[in-house]
């Protein structure tokens, strides 16, 4: 379904090298997401060439921002389809994953994903304000990620808890990132927070993208995160 040349030629421009045997991964990957996609809504982009640019390079871009040390824990928040971090799963096959989304058939998908591309993950059908404060998951991992789930303001808050003190979150935001970290620096500090960086990429079809990383620097507070009516009710301002 790929053009596997292409995708390997445009990571190599952005100093991510994928073998071909990783990007025919990704295009099993994409088959898949497109078979898939028949039966329920996870993906409103289909054309192969926007797949590699919006979905494969545009995840993998983490890789670019952070460093992951080997067999580092990491959770996906949200995760919907699987990005961003099923694709860096297929080229960090050590990671240990976490693919946490609220829609059960969203992880039935992933499961036969990873089953078909031969990848080791962990599968949690929850909320992310339940996940984040249940103790099999709270605090527990290196890294917390999420692509595209919601404003960053509620993302610190559903994404924060999951990472251990000295872990990063890592968030993946489009052209308007500046407002956005405007607006949530006060819920990043009460959720243990400090930021530590922002990389900034432009993708071949030139449109922004930025990957925040915030640190977390001290627990969160208990009676966090609370349900998305209450975010929204009470903002952190």
């Amino acid at each position: 379904m790929l053009d596997t040349t292409f995708l390997i030629e445009i990571c190599s421009q952005y100093g991510l090298p994928v073998t071909a045997e990783q990007a025919q991964s990704l295009d099993l990957y994409a088959s898949m997401l497109v078979e898939w996609n028949g039966k329920m809504n996870l993906t409103a982009i289909t054309e192969p060439r926007d797949m590699v640019v919006k979905h494969f390079l545009d995840s993998l871009l983490l890789l670019k921002a952070v460093e992951l040390p080997q067999e580092a824990s990491i959770i996906d928040v949200g995760t919907g389809a699987g990005f961003p971090s099923v694709p860096v799963k297929v080229l960090r096959p050590d990671l240990k994953l976490n693919l946490l989304d609220s829609l059960n058939k969203r992880l039935v998908f992933l499961q036969e994903l990873c089953g078909a591309l031969g990848l080791c993950a962990q599968f949690t059908h929850a909320r992310a304000e339940d996940g984040g404060k249940d103790k099999k998951y709270r605090e527990k991992y290196d890294f917390a990620c999420a692509r595209a789930v919601a404003s960053l303001r509620n993302l610190s808050e559903y994404c924060l808890p999951f990472v251990k003190v000295g872990g990063t979150f890592i968030a993946l935001k489009g052209a308007e990132w500046e407002e956005e970290l405007a607006e949530a620096k006060n819920a990043i500090g009460t959720m243990g927070g400090k930021v530590d960086g922002v990389e900034k990429f432009t993708l071949p079809d030139q449109s922004r993208r930025a990957i925040i990383l915030i640190k977390k620097i001290s627990q969160t507070p208990p009676q966090f995160p609370r349900t998305a009516a209450k975010m929204t009710k009470k903002p952190i301002i």
